[in-house]
């Protein structure tokens, strides 16, 4: 080898490296202990593997606010929606087995599935289930399982069939969680395990995740796991976790800082495992992070998020996708009460990082997300903290101005058209079921049949609705209840809709359609 070839062999290397640098992982401790303390995040997990390699896994803060027991790499959080991923490849293996076919109509393997319109239902395919785009609406079906219902995984499904479509069949991106439970059915169906069974002997085992667990009740557990927190109305407090296990395949799996490590490092090597043996094979790779529902294009986002201008970006098996200065970016986010989390990976780097917070600030994962991806692009400095911290504020200041303007051009003059025993009795729409009302005391009370947590008072507010004042105040979901009447001045329909738009889609109050039972 000549000198010449020695040299730019040499620079080669040093370019790559002062291109793509290594963090000081000093400075990434300071820098959460900040967001943690702006954010106010009690607990946090972080896992950051580049090169098939481990480079941190690490707790940060206590595992309950208050407390002094510290959160380790160890640490199980509820991940919530980045289970999906899991439940993607769970069917992946499914196909690599010739057991399944991505574009095979569900109703091949579970013949008793429907949705509400017939073609729909026909044409559903394994790949539809997985990428939001089957034409229900936002969240559409969410209060079958959200707060915890009486509804099994099954039952779940088999009501979706009265769910109205929201938009044509695959031209409109909508997230939904209950499609993902039908994914479950099939994996059983096919497999002859639960979505549990198999998720764990398929894949945590495999991959090494012996810490995490399956069950959204894990949650409860004694032992190294992260406690629930959010603010509500104000005030930072401990608030219940989501221990109901039937929406498990969209959002159930407990986990580590550790464990994700190890998750991100078999994604990135396109399913090999530790012991060299594999997964899945590449190909799998390729569906799992191909796009297949687009993102509607956005409004350039504000001046200090500016970074975050994105070329593309879509939803593809399990995970997001779109660039980041200008490297192709995998990303899930989770939310569940108390739990926020996120993944992002940047293939061509081999490059992973995964945030668990026990606290509901979406800015403190975002801003060390990004922090950490920005160290090893060796982008230009940006002030992520603030910058999350002002879009934090911005949102806040929008609620309250929406809500304050309902405040003001509310008729506080208006009296109900009925007497308030006239519009107690049972309600029922087709896909939830019974809502109760009751007149106690001179004062309407409201009950969901089938959600425990979902009951309170109703409360005027103007004409002919009321509010839905839910006793469980962390919630933080009081809903318009709007009665329409007939000429007789009979009850014809209930509707129902989120006083707050900081309200979580998945109470879709707005898609009930409530009528007396006689």
């Amino acid at each position: 080898m000549t000198i010449r070839c020695i040299t730019m062999i040499f620079l080669t290397l040093l370019l790559t490296s002062l291109l793509f640098a290594q963090p000081d992982l000093n400075k990434i401790d300071e820098y959460v202990a900040q967001v943690m303390k702006e954010f106010e995040v009690p607990g946090i997990g972080l896992a950051i593997v580049k090169d098939g390699k481990v480079v941190l896994t690490k707790g940060y803060g206590v595992r309950t606010l208050g407390e002094s027991t510290p959160v380790d790499e160890h640490t199980l959080f509820g991940i919530a929606s980045n289970t999906k991923a899991f439940t993607a490849t769970a069917l992946g293996l499914l196909v690599e087995e010739g057991k399944i076919g991505w574009d095979t109509p569900v109703i091949n393997y579970l013949p008793w599935f429907q949705l509400s319109d017939p073609y729909v239902t026909r044409e559903l395919t394994i790949r539809d289930l997985l990428v939001h785009r089957s034409g229900m609406g936002l969240g559409a079906g969410d209060l079958l399982w959200w707060p915890p219902s009486t509804y099994n995984r099954k039952e779940i499904a088999q009501r979706l069939r009265h769910i109205p479509l929201s938009t044509s069949f695959r031209s409109a991106y909508a997230y939904d969680n209950v499609l993902y439970l039908v994914a479950g059915e099939v994996i059983e169906a096919i497999s002859g395990k639960t979505w549990e069974e198999f998720v764990k002997t398929r894949i945590l085992d495999k991959v090494g995740m012996s810490g995490s667990n399956v069950l959204h009740s894990g949650a409860g557990l004694s032992g190294n796991v992260a406690t629930t927190h959010a603010k509500v109305e104000g005030r930072l407090q401990v608030v219940k976790p989501f221990l109901s296990d039937n929406t498990n395949p969209a959002g159930g799996i407990n986990s580590s800082a550790e464990d994700m490590a190890k998750w991100m490092i078999v994604q990135l090597d396109s399913g090999r495992l530790a012991d060299g043996s594999r997964l899945f094979s590449p190909s799998m790779t390729r569906e799992l992070w191909s796009i297949v529902t687009p993102f509607p294009s956005s409004n350039p986002p504000p001046p200090e998020l500016k970074p975050l201008f994105t070329n593309y970006s879509g939803y593809a098996l399990g995970f997001g996708i779109r660039d980041y200065r200008g490297k192709k970016v995998v990303s899930h986010t989770g939310g569940l009460p108390g739990y926020l989390s996120r993944l992002s990976m940047i293939p061509e780097l081999k490059l992973g990082v995964v945030v668990l917070t026990n606290q509901e600030s979406g800015g403190a994962f975002n801003a060390i997300t990004y922090y950490v991806l920005d160290q090893y692009l060796n982008a230009p400095p940006h002030d992520w903290l603030t910058a999350f911290k002002h879009s934090a504020e911005r949102a806040d200041s929008s609620t309250k101005a929406e809500e304050q303007s309902a405040v003001g051009a509310r008729d506080k003059s208006s009296r109900p058209s009925l007497a308030l025993a006239k519009y107690a009795g049972t309600y029922t729409d087709p896909w939830y079921g019974d809502i109760v009302i009751t007149l106690e005391s001179k004062k309407l009370l409201i009950k969901f049949s089938h959600t425990p947590w979902l009951e309170g008072s109703l409360e005027h507010w103007q004409y002919d609705t009321f509010i839905a004042r839910w006793s469980d105040r962390t919630l933080r979901a009081d809903a318009y209840v709007t009665f329409a009447l007939n000429p007789d001045g009979s009850i014809d329909q209930v509707k129902m809709s989120a006083v707050s738009p900081a309200t979580d889609f998945s109470f879709d109050f707005q898609d009930l359609v409530l009528k007396r039972v006689k």
